[in-house]
């Protein structure tokens, strides 16, 4: 998969259901310059970049193509709704490993024949 800057920026503020306008303001930049992110034509400075990150909750390391993985920032959300998501991925990721491990299990004497 090729990596495109404007691009990875343009979902991230899609999936914010924000504007280019609406992220202008927030940077203090005009929406053609937001558009030029998006559009490859324009490089944020590092600030930017980190009030970017900052808006769209997502690292850096995201945001330039380094790392894939996307993050869920919980910051925002009260004490409680954070216990309960955290609940929830622990939930899931114990499904998860028994269900491999039962896998795992299954393929293990074939693998010793």
């Amino acid at each position: 998969m090729i990596y495109d800057f404007g691009l990875r920026l343009k979902a991230l503020r899609k999936a914010k259901h924000l504007s280019q306008a609406d992220v202008a303001a927030r940077l203090n930049v005009t929406r053609s310059t937001i558009s030029g992110y998006e559009c490859n034509i324009i490089r944020p400075s590092l600030e930017q970049l980190v009030s970017l990150a900052l808006l769209y909750n997502a690292s850096l390391d995201y945001i330039m193509g380094i790392e894939n993985r996307y993050y869920l920032y919980l910051d925002d959300l009260t004490e409680r709704q954070q216990l309960t998501i955290r609940s929830i991925v622990e939930q899931l990721r114990r499904e998860f490993l028994h269900q491999n491990q039962g896998i795992c299990q299954t393929r293990l004497p074939s693998a010793q024949k």
